[in-house]
């Protein structure tokens, strides 16, 4: 029994080993018949066109700005955070106080200041044969009415020795205030005198020697013209006839 068991077993053996050496041979041959595989086509050439472009000379281009984002509201901390930093320290001195100035107020302008005569001249004229009307008018006045038509003869022949740019030939002593005559001494302060149809201011100090009548200090002051539409309320006219030739 044991003998036929073993040669059972050598039979199975011989019969795998067998089948086996088959299979195998088969195998090779279905490889040798199939066809060999072609290699693959070589794909088309699809490389890109390149060309190089000059950039311009201009200036390049500059790119647009770019706008933060509106920040949202700041969270708890962030903000006490922020509010807990301290503040930068400037290390710039502070600008010295400019000194204060006082306005100087302008001078006052100076009053005009009376011109004292270092001639006098109405006796001179008294004396020239073409005022022979004058002297006889003289006679026939007395006290201050002559010493105010003598200072009048005065004040005409300074205005015009003093200003030969204007021909005084008319004086009215009480055209814009009243004279005032004391003994030897006339004040007038609002006088006018007419020059060329034209009437201007005029204040003058006259003096006068208490024997001889005659003037003896006299200093004037010549002011601006008088407004035409002034004349009628003072009297004043343009010409009398024979004046101003």
């Amino acid at each position: 029994m044991e003998l036929a068991a073993g040669k059972w077993d050598d039979g199975i053996q011989r019969g795998a080993a067998a089948s086996f050496a088959l299979h195998a041979v088969a195998i090779v041959a279905l490889l040798l018949l199939l066809p060999k595989a072609e290699p693959p086509p070589p794909l088309p050439d699809d490389g890109l066109s390149v060309e190089i472009v000059q950039q311009p000379a201009g200036p390049p281009t500059k790119p647009k700005p770019v706008r933060a984002p509106s920040p949202g509201p700041a969270k708890p901390e962030a903000a006490r955070a922020q509010a807990e930093r301290p503040a930068p320290v400037t290390t710039n001195a502070p600008a010295a106080a400019m000194p204060s100035v006082t306005p100087v107020a302008p001078p006052a302008p100076r009053p005009a200041e009376f011109v004292a005569a270092s001639q006098l001249f109405s006796d001179k004229v008294l004396a020239d044969p073409r005022s022979r009307g004058a002297r006889e008018a003289l006679r026939g006045l007395a006290g201050s009415e002559r010493n105010l038509q003598l200072c009048d003869l005065e004040a005409l022949e300074q205005v015009r020795r003093a200003r030969p740019d204007l021909r005084p030939d008319t004086l009215a002593p009480y055209a814009m205030a009243a004279e005032k005559v004391s003994g030897n001494n006339v004040e007038v302060r609002g006088g006018a005198f007419r020059s060329q149809r034209k009437w201007y201011n005029i204040q003058f100090k006259c003096g006068l020697d208490a024997g001889s009548g005659k003037v003896v200090s006299f200093a004037f002051l010549v002011g601006d013209a008088i407004p035409e539409g002034e004349w009628q309320a003072h009297d004043l006219v343009a010409d009398d006839g024979a004046a101003d030739q």
